[in-house]
This record gives structure tokens, sequence and C-alpha cells, in this order.
């Protein structure tokens, strides 16, 4: 199937020490390392604790996101070893509206060193270069204080508390719901 979004991008978003570019074959290591963090399979499509077969359909799984019109999947790479340390994604379901959400995952060893939040920043500085689109939003669960500190790092506000708002885990979840609007 043949995309309706824009073109992916010719260079890849950077910002900070962080390069999204597609995910691939040699990314299985990140893969199976984000499989370990407990929180992240409850919220995609990565099993609980993959092993390298499971970690590579996943990654096919994220090529998949564009050719379905879904969205962009971005591995996150550092950008002084080019090795992948997690991934993120643009997701344009309501670009016809002007919005699109957003999300983002780090290894459990690359936490702490800046990378998810240059990740978004990088992410949010590619949205800006869809036409069209005017929004971008995240859901982070309220208990989440390294992500809402990633989001407040990469300029994101806090717009309020969505009560109830998502299943994770069987779960119903409150979220609190952090944007960012495209600059004038």
């Amino acid at each position: 199937m043949t995309s309706p979004l824009p073109p992916w991008p010719r260079t890849p978003p950077a910002h900070g020490g962080v390069v999204l570019r597609r995910a691939r074959e040699d990314d299985v290591a990140m893969a199976c390392e984000l499989a370990t963090d407990a929180y992240i399979p409850t919220i995609g499509t990565l099993p609980p604790h993959a092993d390298e077969a499971q970690a590579l359909a996943w990654i096919r799984r994220q090529h998949e996101r564009y050719d379905e019109g879904v969205g962009f999947s971005f591995a996150v790479a550092d950008a002084a070893s080019g090795a992948a340390v997690g991934q993120c994604g643009l997701w344009l379901r309501e670009l016809g509206e002007g919005r699109a959400t957003a999300g983002y995952s780090i290894v459990p060893s690359g936490r702490g060193r800046g990378f998810a939040a240059d990740a978004l920043a990088a992410l949010t500085g590619f949205g800006w270069t869809v036409p069209g689109l005017f929004r971008i939003a995240l859901c982070i669960e309220p208990w989440n204080e390294g992500s809402i500190r990633t989001a407040e790092r990469a300029g994101y506000e806090r717009e309020g508390l969505l009560r109830s708002h998502q299943a994770i885990g069987g779960v119903r979840r409150d979220m609190l719901l952090y944007a960012a609007v495209r600059p004038e």
C-alpha cells in the first residue's frame, strides 16, 4: 500500500545527541532491551522479554507504520556512535485535522543521558515540516516523572488530566495531556 504521508525525510531529523532514522535489523539488541522494561510491552506491540525473532518482527512492524499511513516510526540513535538507544514515533491518524500524537521509549541502559528529550525535540522539529500539522500531543501517565520531565524539556506544555483515558495492561488509566503547537 502506498502511504498518503509526506515522503520519508531525506535528511534524518537530529537534535543534540541523537539522530532519528529507520530501524534496522542490527537494532535487534535495542529492541530486546526495550522488551525487558516492565512498562514498554504494555503500551505497544513489543512482547515482554522478546527473543531475537520477536524483536526482528517488531522492527519490521515499525517499517509498516509508514507504509500503512499510520505515521513515522524512528529508531533513536546515539549521534556519536550510531547505536540505537530507543524508538520514537509521530502518529498522524488525525493529520486531516492538523493533529498528531507522539511517543518515545529509551532502553534502560540509555536513560538519564538526555536521549529522550533530544529525540522528542528532533521528532517535533520534523513534525513542523509536515504540511498541515499544527499540534502534537503526548499522553503520559501521572506517575511517569521521567517522561513528564522529557516532555517539558522538549517544550511541551501540560494541558490537563484525561481521566480513565486509556487501557494499559487491561486497566483504564488516567493520562496527563501535554502538547506542542506549531510556532508561528
